[in-house]
């Protein structure tokens, strides 16, 4: 929706702030609300890599995963799309969700932490859905991901012959 004449849209990002003074999240000024705005960029020399990974408040830790398994862990998109994931659905308590595909010696050792682990199916809608592209300036070449908790796909597209 867009206001007449005006130029901006409305939006309800700003519910997300509390009116109790003293929190993370508590009304003031130079604040911003917890958002989920879903395109996120990032890029390396020649590399250029536009993803998202839409669910909610899961939204920024399915992004951190995804960089996580790109930059630290050497994986091609697919790969850190397909990686297992972890939520949190609070900023207070323990309490965290994970795909039952995380290893039992990690589930294990955050236990002992006092981590308290609710288990997901593999592929869990919870921990989002997301897609990703991939420029290679300097070869020319595209590549694309297609995380399986959802229906997206990857489809390839041929050479321009022309």
């Amino acid at each position: 929706m867009v206001a007449p004449g005006l130029g901006f849209s409305f939006q309800n990002r700003g519910s997300g702030f509390v009116i109790t003074p003293g929190l993370p999240n508590s009304l003031a000024g130079r604040k911003r609300p917890l958002h989920t705005i879903i395109p996120a960029f990032m890029e390396k020399d020649d590399i250029h890599i536009g993803f998202g990974i839409m669910g909610g408040w899961n939204q920024a830790q399915a992004h951190a995963q995804f960089v996580a398994n790109v930059v630290d862990y050497g994986m091609n998109v697919q790969a850190a799309l397909e990686q297992s994931r972890f939520t949190k659905g609070t900023f207070d308590g323990c309490d965290v969700e994970m795909e039952q595909t995380i290893p039992e010696a990690v589930r294990t050792e955050l236990t002992k932490r006092g981590h308290q682990i609710h288990l997901l199916e593999p592929f869990s809608f919870t921990v989002g859905q997301g897609e990703a592209v991939v420029r290679d300036a300097r070869r020319k070449v595209n590549f694309a991901g297609a995380d399986p908790r959802s229906d997206g796909a990857a489809i390839p597209q041929g050479p321009n012959t022309k």
